[in-house]
């Protein structure tokens, strides 16, 4: 069997449980428009997982979520406060400034793509005047950009600056599964126990295909939310497709468990390339990335035997555990990456 690649979690496929999901979906005629048994199960599974009276809408990508969950905070004329590392600045082509019709991001410097209570006020204080945008909403990403982890005191620490300053908080949980199996604590308490409004909920790097749930913690704050996802193409007609992944992700632990071997197997693969000349792992990983820095020469190594994976942000490369990582493929990785390097793969 081919060994899966380290490039990005996208590339896996869907769960087994995903996919059947999807078949029995597809078994009969239901409702359009999310007025559906799936749809209903799945955000009714939403709202048992994080013990929480939520409103729950689904979109179709992370991109999308995240751009509409930080429009409906923000008016055109507000800011957002990011990690200058953070998903929404580097890699989603202004979509949060195009859904928002303008809102700005202010960017605030990280420490391993984390930013703490100081530098959200320090950026909120930056300016005042009315001839700059007024700062309205926070965002982190958990995990970050760089696989590191907030722990609950570190959402609630910037969940209260946030409440003291009169900012909303979102978070950007595209690997969300991968940060509640890192810390082993409740869902609720890296989110809404801790001052977070809105959830960007990631289920497609999590076994499902195309799905991410907006997670509303106040429902108040969702109002006519639904507008904006038709406006924005994502009320999605036959919504029970992109409703019964969840269903079978959250049954049981399922969704964490894809987290949890995803999260081991970068332990796993960062013990197994130690000591390998030329490679440098930066840190040990805390979710389910490995970031190392690779001698000359010896990533276009790699590519020439068939790897892929990315020279990331800040010039390390990235390796990326998907939650279908086996031994064998962590094995095979460390074996070529030790032949390339001049060593014994054996």
């Amino acid at each position: 069997m081919r060994p899966r690649q380290f490039a990005s979690d996208t590339y896996a496929g869907m769960h087994p449980a995903v996919l059947a999901a999807m078949v029995e979906a597809n078994s009969e005629h239901a409702a359009a428009y999310g007025d559906d048994a799936w749809t209903r199960r799945a955000a009714d599974r939403i709202r048992e997982v994080f013990a929480h009276d939520a409103e729950v809408f689904f979109c179709l990508t992370g991109t999308a979520a995240n751009a509409l969950a930080l429009a409906h905070l923000c008016q055109s004329y507000h800011s957002v406060l990011a990690a200058d590392c953070a998903h929404v600045e580097t890699d989603e082509c202004g979509a949060p400034e195009y859904a928002s019709n303008g809102a700005k991001l202010i960017l605030i410097p990280s420490v391993h793509g984390r930013i703490d209570p100081a530098g959200i006020r320090e950026a909120a204080a930056r300016r005042k005047d009315i001839h700059f945008p007024k700062p309205r909403a926070v965002t982190i990403s958990n995990t970050t950009e760089l696989a590191t982890v907030y722990t609950p005191d570190q959402v609630a620490a910037i969940g209260a600056a946030c409440r003291e300053l009169g900012l909303a908080l979102h978070c950007d949980g595209a690997r969300f599964a991968n940060a509640v199996a890192a810390s082993g604590c409740h869902p609720a308490d890296l989110t809404w126990r801790a001052g977070v409004d809105v959830l960007c909920f990631g289920g497609s790097k999590n076994g499902a295909f195309a799905t991410e749930a907006v997670v509303f913690f106040d429902r108040r704050q969702a109002r006519e939310f639904e507008y904006r996802c038709k406006q924005a193409g994502q009320l999605i007609s036959k919504m029970r497709f992109v409703a019964a992944p969840w269903v079978a992700l959250l049954d049981g632990e399922r969704w964490l468990d894809n987290g949890r071997n995803a999260n081991a197997s970068a332990r796993t693969l960062a013990a197994a390339v130690a000591g390998i000349p030329g490679v440098t792992v930066l840190r040990p990983p805390e979710a389910n990335a490995v970031f190392a820095d690779l001698a000359p020469g010896l990533a276009e190594a790699m590519h020439a035997r068939g790897w892929h994976f990315y020279n990331f942000i800040g010039g390390a490369h990235r390796w990326m555990c998907p939650w279908d990582t086996r031994p064998e493929d962590v094995a095979a990785f460390a074996a070529d990456l030790r032949a390339c390097a001049g060593g014994s793969a054996s």
